[in-house]
């Protein structure tokens, strides 16, 4: 090999545009060296490449465990060119200076995490010698180009043509290697903890290592004055990185929080044709049906609040059609996502260009093994298992009153299930799969059944013959006495109270149904 061209180092798992950047780097005036599989692959191809295991003196031993880690490898990307004690000692040992490194990684998440492989079989799928060269490369990017993502082939030849690489290009090159090969290094982390905890009692972590990827710049953030990004999980499968905006306005911060609230409400109600409107992150109107086209579910869950429905959010978990989207149209709403939108329903929508339609695959698949919330706090972030329990399982339902709930069972799951999705303290009142009021986020809890209640008869609708559904239990049977006065017939409640026992009496004073679920579904 000549000492005065440029050395280009190539060893890569994902082969995609390697030859056709060889053959430039080639006719650029490079010189090829090269390992195992990528020599073969640039050989074939007609390139006159060197091995560098020939050119080490070192063969590949072990299975190729070891094969690029040696001193006239890393001698050769580590030295500094300004330093005359560096050149004179690489002289001394017959060492090249490497000018580029081109590198990317065993593929661990296709080949060990996708195949759930043991942790002693995972280990052959770890990268050591790509990693070790990737890092040298980017530690003395003053010197030396480091590429691990074939998608910057074409701008490094670019810019090379055009003279050289700009400093800005190689900064930008050595941090997409760290940012890389530590994303990579969190997800062996991740494999080797697992197999710890599969002899622990430890449901959650020790340490959390997140990597986020920057999805998109936002507009600003819950105010003008802050600024804002979407970054997501990256590997996550289901979520709102992969909804699909087929129209609209760019999605703001507080549209994705609110469809992430819409979405997951009706996800939970996959048994019906589900409708909800979103102010927010609480729903002015919600709707169920078994029976009922779409539009007449969306219609009876914007009726059960329509002025405050004004510029909401609607979220629906079957497709949007036509006749539905008709009547969607003639109301100002800031965004509709569903799974799927008809023909003829995206036909009606494209004649408002600022209405936001996203179909959301967080719909089709709902319920996941594990999930994780993760939520900000000033100086950290705090982790909890994803509220996945579905109050309709009335298997864990108590009934406790002495009056029965028989035929009111649909309309109490759904209470409840809205009032999981509602902000603390939460009160929901319902009637035929629509909610009659809500009362969110209030101070206590009594507060909120009165709100929902006078909101109502404000707008001239009836709690008379429906049922009520609280988030936690009633702390003083007031809020029950209250529900009485309005008409309620049946109250769904986790329990758990010291007074549990008062608002049972009162239920039973008042000829109305109480049923415990167990499970409590604080939402902050």
């Amino acid at each position: 090999m000549s000492q005065t061209s440029p050395l280009a180092l190539l060893s890569v798992t994902d082969k995609t545009g390697v030859v056709d950047f060889a053959k430039n780097l080639s006719q650029l005036g490079f010189t090829l060296l090269s390992t195992g599989g990528t020599a073969q692959v640039l050989r074939e191809a007609g390139l006159e490449v060197f091995d560098a295991a020939e050119y080490a003196g070192s063969p590949e031993i072990m299975d190729g465990r070891v094969k690029t880690l040696h001193p006239k490898i890393h001698g050769g990307i580590l030295m500094d060119r300004n330093n005359q004690r560096h050149v004179q000692e690489a002289d001394d040992h017959k060492i090249l200076p490497i000018d580029l490194v081109v590198v990317n990684l065993y593929q661990f998440a296709e080949k060990a995490v996708d195949q759930n492989l043991t942790l002693a079989d995972a280990i052959n799928f770890i990268d050591i010698g790509g990693p070790t060269m990737l890092r040298a490369a980017a530690k003395n990017y003053l010197h030396v180009t480091p590429v691990i993502d074939p998608q910057d082939y074409d701008p490094v030849i670019s810019e090379l043509k055009a003279g050289g690489l700009q400093n800005q290009t190689r900064i930008s090159l050595a941090h997409k290697v760290f940012s890389h090969i530590s994303s990579y290094d969190r997800m062996i982390a991740s494999y080797y903890e697992g197999a710890l905890k599969e002899s622990t009692a430890e449901d959650l972590p020790a340490t959390i290592d997140l990597k986020l990827q920057r999805h998109s710049l936002l507009r600003y953030g819950e105010n003008p004055h802050q600024s804002a990004a979407f970054y997501t999980f990256g590997q996550a499968g289901d979520g709102l990185q992969n909804a699909k905006v087929l129209q609209g306005k760019e999605l703001s911060f507080n549209n994705l929080v609110d469809v992430d609230a819409a979405v997951a409400m009706v996800a939970d109600l996959q048994d019906y044709t589900a409708v909800t409107v979103i102010k927010h992150t609480n729903p002015c109107g919600a709707a169920a049906s078994r029976s009922l086209s779409v539009k007449e579910v969306f219609q009876k869950a914007f009726d059960a609040d329509s002025k405050s429905a004004f510029g909401g959010i609607v979220a629906c978990n079957r497709e949007i059609d036509g006749a539905t989207a008709e009547v969607m149209s003639g109301i100002f709403l800031e965004c509709i996502a569903a799974p799927s939108f008809s023909s003829a329903a995206k036909e009606i929508f494209a004649r408002k260009k600022n209405l936001r339609l996203l179909e959301v695959p967080l719909l089709k698949r709902h319920t996941q093994d594990k999930a994780l919330q993760i939520k900000s706090v000033q100086g950290g972030i705090l982790v909890q298992d994803l509220d996945q329990v579905l109050p309709s399982n009335r298997d864990a339902w108590t009934t406790v009153s002495k009056t029965s709930a028989e035929g009111q069972g649909d309309d109490l799951a759904f209470a409840m299930t809205i009032c999981k999705h509602v902000k603390s303290n939460a009160i929901v009142y319902v009637k035929d799969l629509t909610t009659v009021a809500v009362g969110a986020g209030q101070m206590s809890r009594i507060d909120a059944a009165q709100f929902a209640a006078q909101k109502a008869q404000e707008e001239g609708r009836t709690l008379q013959g429906s049922v009520l559904a609280s988030d936690a239990f009633f702390p003083f049977r007031d809020t029950v006495d209250f529900a009485a006065s309005q008409g309620v017939k049946a109250i769904i409640q986790p329990g758990g109270s010291k007074r549990d026992q008062e608002s049972i009496d009162a239920c039973d004073e008042h000829d109305i149904a109480m049923v415990f679920t167990g499970k409590r579904h604080f939402k902050h």
